[in-house]
């Protein structure tokens, strides 16, 4: 994969900031990870994040084009990896995180990139772009139920206790609250007994929901495109009338 600019990375670096210490203390009442493993991590914001909350241990993975030297975790703790390429460990984490990463990857790729992410553990915390979310080279945006499909067919249930708890939350940025999911391994549930006793898996795919400020942000985006449409045919119009 190329290299994402500076730019790409504070940007995204301030959010995860922002949101991770919304979202991160829930997490971890919900699974009590000791144990955490970022793919995808960028310079490591969740990761520092989750330590502040009483993770014990941390790893995070991503590609050449992060540059250590700006890294917010010891880079003891980063491997390099290409993430279009699968990753297998000899060892597994209580719980993995991959954020706003999937849509990233090409298409063929997503079966694949999915099996690292339950290789890794049993509880995964994962979001993804939807189609038409602005971003930076997002090649294969998907629905939830996408993704929650290519979990199910590894033995994953998924859980949606995160998009109405933090919708409204000004702290978090919309594409956390509204793309992110728990997917926990089946047969696995009962370690997690918080989790077990206070929330239900859902039975069917996750109905896919638009938050207001994605759908304010692509709105306006094309208001402008339409008025920019406008401009040119009244400019033609004119040429027009010049002519004859």
């Amino acid at each position: 994969m190329k290299a994402y600019t500076e730019r790409f990375y504070n940007y995204i670096d301030n959010n995860a900031l922002q949101g991770s210490k919304q979202i991160v203390p829930f997490v971890m009442e919900l699974i009590k990870p000791k144990s955490v493993v970022d793919v995808g991590c960028g310079l490591g914001t969740w990761l520092v994040v989750c330590q502040e909350n009483g993770a014990k241990e941390i790893l995070g993975i991503d590609g050449n084009f992060v540059d250590e030297n700006k890294l917010n975790i010891p880079q003891e703790y980063f491997i390099k990896h290409d993430l279009v390429t699968p990753l297998k460990l000899e060892r597994q984490f209580d719980l993995v995180i991959s954020l706003e990463v999937a849509e990233h990857l090409p298409i063929e790729k997503a079966e694949s990139f999915v099996d690292t992410l339950t290789n890794l553990g049993t509880a995964v915390l994962f979001s993804a772009a939807v189609p038409s979310q602005p971003g930076t080279k997002h090649i294969n945006c998907q629905w939830p139920s996408y993704w929650a499909k290519i979990f199910s067919e590894k033995g994953y249930i998924v859980f949606d206790c995160f998009r109405m708890k933090f919708w409204e939350n000004p702290d978090v940025p919309w594409w956390y609250a509204q793309n992110m999911f728990l997917f926990v391994k089946r047969s696995c549930l009962h370690n997690y007994p918080f989790l077990e006793q206070n929330f239900s898996p859902l039975d069917e795919p996750p109905i896919a929901i638009i938050h207001p400020e994605f759908y304010l942000k692509v709105q306006n985006g094309f208001s402008i495109q339409e008025s920019f449409l406008v401009l040119i045919k009244v400019i033609l119009r004119n040429i027009k009338n010049k002519i004859s």
